[in-house]
């Protein structure tokens, strides 16, 4: 198993975010897979405005419900994300509990990483492996 810490002591800033027909649905998915939902704001009609789904390993994503005509709108469903994990068969066991599809299974890499992908209900595509990145520059 790769070691998934870094060497570096910053921690990460950077959040995936990303727009959803159904946030609710895609939320559920990620739970399903380890995140954890951290804040989920509604509207008056209950549609999902922003939630923040942390990752127990670190960092994690942003997501709200899609607005076609919003200044920063983007197409549901074309978002992919890397997200680290030091167990990826954790991952590919809740995924099938979840029923979620896995259709490569648990793949190693030539670089070293043990990983699994999936595609949430909207057909962003999420990795969950071992490679952690390469360690900052000093």
């Amino acid at each position: 198993m790769t070691d998934t810490t870094r060497s570096d002591s910053h921690p990460p800033t950077v959040w995936p975010a990303f727009q959803a027909r159904d946030p609710r649905a895609v939320i559920d998915f990620l739970v399903a897979l380890g995140f954890e939902e951290t804040a989920c704001y509604t509207d008056d009609a209950g549609v999902v405005q922003h939630a923040q789904l942390d990752w127990p390993e670190g960092g994690g994503v942003m997501l709200g419900a899609h607005k076609p005509e919003g200044p920063f709108t983007q197409q549901p469903g074309t978002t992919a994300a890397y997200v680290v994990t030091r167990d990826v068969d954790a991952v590919l066991s809740r995924a099938l509990a979840a029923g979620i599809e896995v259709p490569g299974g648990v793949e190693e890499r030539d670089y070293g990483s043990r990983e699994v992908a999936v595609r949430d209900p909207e057909g962003n595509r999420w990795s969950f492996g071992t490679y952690p990145g390469e360690p900052r520059r000093v």
